[in-house]
């Protein structure tokens, strides 16, 4: 999975190499500045797990997944706290995101893990757990149908993945481009492409809500 380019220059050579035909360059790269942001956490946790919730219910006492953690460790603490599961799990590319995410939930002890890996190669095995969230990490993705089909595989029968996306309608739009990296593949999420690879990832689509002119989707899907 490729994320934010923390262990790489930015900056307009950079953001223009590999660009797809009709994405627009990136001018400065102000990613991190969003992801790392404390409002951002305050409306994933306020906003986005209860919206989730609402939507696909709790996972009490159960065994979940968080793919992307980030450095604030904020969808772990709402997996523990808004859905109720016993213990959390999460996977971050970057070493430096893992150990300040480690850092940041110590409080929470041994209900939470935090290791390295690429979320299109998650080491767990089939049937593990009972959810898996992904906070904005697809957009994030070159392959993120990859990631989708991986989160399928690694759920148990009646298991739920839970998804919250700004879609390509927001993440391809010139004006974000011009100030925040992501892959130059030119294939972000849509809320249609979103449900049609959680389908063909085995996954039933149970509930799905679509925001901001499509800027902005959120989905939960159960695996049969």
């Amino acid at each position: 999975m490729r994320d934010l380019p923390e262990d790489s220059p930015s900056g307009p050579a950079t953001a223009r190499s590999g660009r797809a035909p009709g994405v627009p360059p990136t001018f400065v790269d102000g990613t991190r500045l969003w992801v790392d942001a404390r409002l951002r956490a305050l409306v994933q946790a306020r906003i986005e797990a209860r919206l989730l919730r609402r939507l696909g219910g709790p996972v009490l006492d159960g065994r979940v997944l968080e793919l992307g953690t980030g450095r604030r460790g904020t969808g772990l603490r709402s997996a523990l706290d808004t859905f109720g599961a016993a213990h959390a799990d999460g996977v971050e590319i970057f070493p430096a995101s893992v150990a300040d995410c480690r850092a940041a939930v110590r409080d929470l002890g041994d209900r939470v893990q935090v290791s390295q890996g690429d979320a299109t190669r998650l080491s767990a095995d089939d049937a593990t757990y009972d959810a898996v969230f992904g906070w904005h990490v697809l957009h994030h993705t070159e392959d993120w149908r990859a990631v989708v089909a991986e989160a399928a595989r690694v759920l148990r029968p009646g298991g739920r993945f839970y998804s919250c996306e700004m879609t390509a309608r927001f993440i391809d739009s010139r004006v974000l481009r011009a100030v925040s990296a992501h892959p130059a593949d030119g294939d972000r999420p849509t809320p249609a492409t979103l449900a049609a690879a959680c389908r063909a990832a085995g996954l039933t689509v149970t509930a799905q809500e679509t925001r901001l002119a499509g800027c902005w989707t959120a989905l939960v899907a159960t695996r049969s």
